[in-house]
């Protein structure tokens, strides 16, 4: 066995969430109805059988203890299943503490082991194991295949590598190595804590392996972000269900690979030999891919899908598809969506004012969240996040210091350095950056790379060069300036103040340490194909119609007024080469492959990766007045709708 390695944070949602319930061998149920005890007993036993509710089992157990039949193991053992099933884990507990001696059977301790295994954060089904393995004889019992795989099963769900560790030892020691179940929940434990060799190795020992093993096997792959060796595992698959293709199309999505997510679904659909329905999960996932794709066309298919098929509208659905369409640049088909959902829970409320908050629809994402709070719905730490970032957009700056100074109070959500950020971007946008500043020198917590970049971008914006060098130095003593882009943003301040000496100084120490800004991508949809490109793509293979037609459309946005921002550009160019060197960016070359594929009139929408620059901003003002399209762009941080010659921006961005 490999020594024990620091596990990290999850990167997605616990197998678990997939698992099927089949995956465990099922406890039989106690029946005392042939026993020889008195007849009262027996008759009792008779009732404890049916598994009454709550209030009839307890008045059984009162007429047991009543009649000082409490001594009856038969009696105790019924009782227990039966709070059980009814939930009431305390009053089996107390039972279970107080069995009339010698021991409760195995079968008990097996109950009381799985009972707690459920929950999160408890040690239970530890302890409950370890007094098992501590009674003498004759009292001894020994454990089976069922109390290993609830105790490894225990041992996943309360993170614990360590006693997870000690019970694979037992396991070979005792000699349920070979066991279905006790294997399956030890692949399933090492996937969950991203021991995939440790997994592979228990994976590969396994005489039989049935759907259950395979699907942990992958899942532990994809958790740890091995999609190839996923997907060579799932290619080796005899038989797949929906939740190894849940597993799949999730993974590809937690690794974003949203494309491969969707080449996934479409294969579970149609490319298999044994069609396979889907599950909410794999739906969730792939509206998900969508999403951030922008993909709507296949979002639209997906959404008539689930119509088609008469799969429920669970409240996961709905979230999914408000996410779906708000990203993918319809906000109406949202907002009809969302205004379906008869009683809708945070979750639903909290996709519905996050999407208005990116299209910079503020002041409608407050009256969202008021009518949550009206409807006695308590927001959540993502609710509060999708407010403060609506108001952000829109400049609220007195709605969104409501919600930032009374959360804690009024909904008990503490403030954590996400929610900071929001804020702090709040005020800086809106030109407040002194108080911006205040509000980070005296958070509780330290601020990370991200707040500080916010608050440098507020500098750029309003052109504080002074306020933005004290950040930058500031920064760098957290040894991580350079990944975070933060001398990006100063270098363009600079820029934009025409300080070409900083510029040079700064740009020669990025130079040194080798950091380069990150790459601009986008994508457009076309007739339901997704294509991506890059700064100065090459590899398209229509790139050569695709730079001529972009040549045309700035020829003609130059004739409608725009004029090329190269602000930011190095000042040793000649303007001629500057010029050129802001026309290929990613969303001008996924605006003239949209109008060169579309019909004319037809909407162009495209998904960026990186905020989109003043000179993308100003062209694509001109050419939706030129072309006359609509075209709407998703970029980091929100939505542009050009329309025109304007965007419903207002330029605040």
């Amino acid at each position: 066995m490999r020594g024990l390695s620091r596990t990290r944070a999850l990167l997605f949602p616990k197998p678990s969430k997939f698992s099927s319930s089949t995956s465990f061998p099922a406890i039989p149920i106690l029946d005392n109805a042939n026993s020889n005890f008195h007849p009262t007993v027996k008759s009792l036993s008779q009732l404890l059988i049916q598994r009454p509710p709550i209030s009839q089992l307890k008045q059984i157990h009162a007429q047991i203890l009543s009649l000082s039949l409490s001594s009856h193991p038969s009696l105790t053992d019924s009782l227990i299943h039966c709070y059980h099933f009814a939930d009431d884990l305390f009053s089996a507990r107390v039972l279970f503490n107080k069995y009339p001696l010698p021991t409760p059977p195995i079968l008990i301790w097996n109950l009381m082991i799985r009972a707690y295994s459920k929950l999160q954060n408890s040690l239970e089904p530890i302890n409950i194991f370890r007094k098992m393995l501590a009674l003498d004889h004759p009292f001894r019992v020994i454990p089976d295949e069922y109390t290993f795989t609830f105790l490894i099963t225990s041992c996943a769900h309360q993170m614990s590598l360590v006693h997870g560790v000690i019970a694979h030892g037992l396991v070979m020691k005792i000699g349920y190595a070979a066991n279905l179940y006790v294997a399956n929940s030890l692949v399933n434990m090492y996937g969950i804590f991203k021991r995939t060799d440790d997994a592979c190795m228990v994976f590969d020992e396994m005489p039989e392996r049935d759907v259950f093993s395979w699907t942990s096997l992958v899942c532990g792959y994809a958790k740890n972000g091995e999609m190839c060796r996923a997907l060579e595992a799932f290619g080796k698959m005899p038989v797949r269900n929906d939740v190894s293709w849940a597993v799949m199309v999730s993974g590809f999505v937690g690794s974003g690979r949203y494309m491969e997510a969707l080449r996934c679904f479409r294969e579970m659909l149609f490319g298999s030999e044994y069609k396979v329905k889907p599950n909410e999960a794999v739906l969730v996932c792939a509206l998900s891919a969508c999403a951030h794709l922008g993909a709507l066309e296949q979002g639209n298919w997906i959404h008539s899908y689930i119509d088609k098929s008469g799969i429920p509208y669970t409240s996961n659905v709905f979230t999914a598809l408000v996410d779906m369409y708000a990203k993918c640049g319809r906000i109406d088909c949202a907002e009809f969506v969302f205004n379906k959902i008869k009683r809708p829970d945070v979750h639903n409320f909290t996709s519905m004012i996050s999407g208005l908050s990116i299209y910079g629809l503020g002041k409608e994402a407050f009256n969202v969240f008021n009518r949550m709070l009206d409807e006695k719905i308590s927001p959540n730490k993502v609710t509060i996040l999708g407010v403060l970032n609506g108001c952000s957009h829109s400049g609220l700056v007195e709605e969104g210091s409501s919600v930032f100074y009374n959360m804690e109070s009024s909904w008990g959500i503490e403030p954590k350095i996400e929610h900071y950020g929001c804020y702090v971007d709040l005020l800086g946008r809106a030109g407040y950056l002194e108080k911006a500043l205040e509000v980070v020198q005296s958070m509780p917590m330290e601020p990370d790379i991200i707040l500080w970049r916010a608050l440098l971008s507020a500098c750029r914006i309003h052109r504080n060069a002074d306020l933005g060098e004290s950040i930058i130095n500031y920064i760098k003593d957290l040894g991580s300036c350079g990944s975070s882009g933060g001398e990006v943003l100063l270098s363009n301040l600079y820029a934009s103040l025409g300080r070409w000496e900083k510029v040079i100084e700064l740009r020669k120490t990025m130079g040194e340490r080798k950091n380069q800004p990150d790459i601009g991508y986008s994508w457009i949809e076309v007739n339901g194909v997704v294509h991506e490109f890059r700064v100065a793509e090459k590899l398209h293979p229509q790139i050569l119609e695709i730079q001529e037609k972009l040549k045309e459309v700035l020829n003609k946005a130059r004739e409608a007024g725009y004029v090329a921002n190269t602000m930011h550009v190095s000042f040793d160019l000649i303007e001629e080469e500057k010029e050129h060197a802001v026309a290929w960016h990613s969303e001008k070359l996924a605006v003239a492959y949209g109008l060169l594929s579309t019909m004319s009139g037809t909407t162009i929408r495209i998904v960026k990766n990186l905020r989109t620059c003043e000179d993308c901003h100003s062209a694509l003002k001109a050419i939706s007045k030129v072309y006359k399209r609509e075209i709407i762009v998703r970029d980091r941080s929100r939505f542009h709708t050009f329309r025109g010659g304007n965007c419903l921006c207002n330029d605040y961005w």
